[in-house]
């Protein structure tokens, strides 16, 4: 008796689990990825094909152009637009029969794939991308192959398209073929890219470059920087360094290649300009330039100006205020009538005074 409630509690629980199961696939939805541009046929689970449905897409009415074939609707001309959660349920009651996920999409092309050594001589790594966006998720194998012998490949910790593969041989010249396949849910494509060692050698740009004015000299500047940290052994790689610079005032640069040294003195600099000044880096035997640093700007040394004194009232002389003294060749104000009358006045009046005195 015990063994037989056991089956029937196991037979209980695992159509509990199964109806759970199918209840949380039509909830969810399946996936179901399908080129653009074609007519895509989305099946409403395994009815019978004289069943009866009806179709939603995120919740309401299918409305872009479509006709329905028993449990099946068929979309026409698929695009981007018809991306969505689809639901068909089952007439006359409504029951939710399936739930499909649609993500239209293109398949993969040729991957477009570069290979270059920065950390040369410890390894290289190569990127790749698609030239075309293909609207779906598309993953990515590499094979790199050296000798007929298979290289071990390092995803990059940051970028997705990228891995990392180490020299097995320094100075070799046998080509490294690198094959890199993208593939989605709609196909898959290939690019097999082949290099020699020393083609693929390209340092990172200098860093810390600086640009400092020489004191009582207008014409100079002094310009330092540091091979690329990521360079490893840059005493047995030595780089060799391309200087560039200009005024701002000019679109046209002068160059200096140097062989192992970080520095140099700028001697031909217009005074009082400011300069833009670059610095690229290369193995002094094989690969190519590296892109230029960050460019940095300095003007030559200018001379300061003399400084002004500041001054109090009591340095400057007090100003007296004194009557003008006018010029006896200078024009002389016309004397009011007033005036000249009362003058006229005073003179005569003593000897009028004395008339009178006379006449009595």
């Amino acid at each position: 008796m015990a063994n037989l409630v056991t089956s029937l509690c196991c037979v209980v629980v695992a159509a509990v689990v199964v109806a759970y199961a199918q209840r949380r696939s039509q909830l969810v939805g399946r996936n179901q990825y399908e080129p653009m541009y074609t007519e895509v046929v989305l099946r409403c689970g395994s009815l019978d094909s004289n069943a009866s449905v009806s179709w939603k897409v995120n919740g309401t009415d299918v409305r872009a152009q479509h006709r329905q074939l028993g449990p099946k609707l068929i979309l026409t001309q698929v695009t981007l637009s018809h991306n969505g959660l689809y639901s068909c349920f089952q007439n006359p009651n409504g029951e939710r029969r399936d739930t499909i996920l649609l993500h239209v999409g293109i398949r993969p092309r040729e991957p477009s794939v570069t290979c270059r050594s920065n950390t040369y001589p410890k390894g290289f790594y190569c990127s790749w991308h698609q030239l075309y966006p293909t609207y779906i998720p598309t993953s990515y194998e590499v094979d790199v192959v050296h000798n007929q012998k298979s290289l071990e490949v390092q995803k990059d910790a940051v970028h997705k398209n990228r891995c990392h593969v180490r020299f097995p041989e320094v100075f070799s010249s046998s080509p490294y073929k690198v094959n890199v396949t993208a593939i989605n849910a709609l196909g898959r494509a290939s690019t097999l890219y082949s290099f020699e060692e020393s083609n693929i050698v390209k340092p990172d740009p200098p860093e810390r470059v600086t640009a400092t004015p020489i004191r009582f000299n207008a014409r100079r500047l002094e310009v330092t920087w540091q091979s690329p940290a990521t360079w490893p052994d840059v005493d047995n790689f030595p780089l060799k360094y391309f200087l560039r610079y200009r005024p701002l005032i000019r679109d046209t640069w002068q160059h200096v290649e140097l062989s192992d040294s970080t520095a140099h003195t700028i001697t031909d600099a217009i005074a009082g300009k400011e300069y833009i000044i670059q610095v690229a880096a290369k193995d002094t035997e094989i690969g190519t330039w590296s892109d230029w640093s960050v460019a940095v700007h300095a003007t030559p040394w200018i001379e300061d100006p003399s400084p002004i004194t500041s001054t109090t009232d009591g340095d400057f002389p007090t100003e007296t205020k004194t009557s003008p003294i006018p010029s006896s060749n200078a024009p002389q104000k016309a004397e009011p009538p007033v005036g000249r009358a009362a003058r006229l006045l005073t003179f005569f009046s003593p000897l009028l005074l004395g008339m009178l005195l006379l006449l009595m």
